[in-house]
């Protein structure tokens, strides 16, 4: 028996090995990225964002007034399609762990499940940024087409309350999409549920006159209403966005994160 062996210092059963070292956070978020477009699903669904922010500036060029035809009502017509569909990118970054059985090799790859969590909220807030830039881009594009093609008012007046309030919408419902595909782990519930629960409880809210008074603080659409008119945030607008956002997106968000951080990974 070699003395060499005898005199190597013994770890503690299930103690780290300092040899190793842990996969960069850079790295784990390449491949957060590379998963969203690697799949089919994930894929064609930033195909058909792309595809539909072009189709949107097309049919409001031609169906919209001339004196409508600005930078910001472009915008607009552009971050709409993106604000109903980046969510569910967001959701197919979380389930797909767990619908396409990924998971086992995610997390023996990199067992601390908190880091892989943080990488892909971190991947997929990227790309709604991105898709905001994009959006401004094809906007601007647009704007030229009214000028040249429809006579277009051409207005070039934009704030950065405006873009500050597009931002701001892309990311709340990239993060709640996030947070529901945490909170079920299945992308058809996910998605089902992101999409049926806020607009049938704003049903509810608008229908039930005792609850005319505290919607803003427990509906999610209502309190985010004042982003879509273009209005002025005053001091309690913030303070709806953040009690309703805390409802929404941060409580579905912290028990999902309990969720994945607990739940077995199966292999089949």
């Amino acid at each position: 028996m070699s003395t060499a062996i005898l005199q190597a210092p013994l770890r503690p059963t299930g103690a780290p090995d300092p040899s190793v070292t842990a996969v960069p956070l850079t790295g784990l978020l390449r491949v957060e990225l590379r998963k969203l477009v690697d799949t089919r699903a994930g894929f064609w669904l930033l195909a058909a964002i792309g595809i539909i922010t072009v189709a949107v500036i097309g049919v409001f060029l031609f169906a919209a007034d001339a004196e409508e035809l600005t930078y910001l009502h472009f915008i607009g017509a552009t971050s709409t399609p993106q604000s109903l569909l980046l969510p569910v990118l967001g959701i197919l970054a979380v389930t797909t762990e767990w619908t396409q059985r990924t998971g086992l090799v995610t997390f023996t790859l990199e067992p601390s499940r908190a880091r892989v969590a943080l990488a892909k909220l971190v991947a997929v807030l990227g790309v709604g940024l991105l898709a905001v830039v994009v959006a401004i881009g094809v906007a601007a594009l647009g704007n030229l087409a009214g000028i040249a093609l429809m006579d277009g008012s051409g207005s070039w007046s934009v704030s950065g309350a405006n873009v500050r309030d597009v931002v701001g919408l892309q990311l709340i419902g990239v993060l709640q999409g996030v947070a529901f595909g945490m909170l079920l782990m299945h992308t058809a519930p996910a998605i089902v549920s992101y999409y049926v629960l806020p607009l049938a409880w704003t049903q509810v809210v608008s229908l039930v006159g005792a609850l005319e008074g505290p919607a803003p603080w427990l509906d999610m659409n209502t309190a985010i209403g004042p982003l879509f008119k273009g209005e002025a945030l005053e001091a309690g607008d913030w303070a709806h966005i953040a009690v309703a956002g805390t409802i929404w997106v941060l409580v579905p968000l912290t028990i999902g994160v309990v969720r994945l951080l607990r739940r077995e990974v199966k292999s089949g």
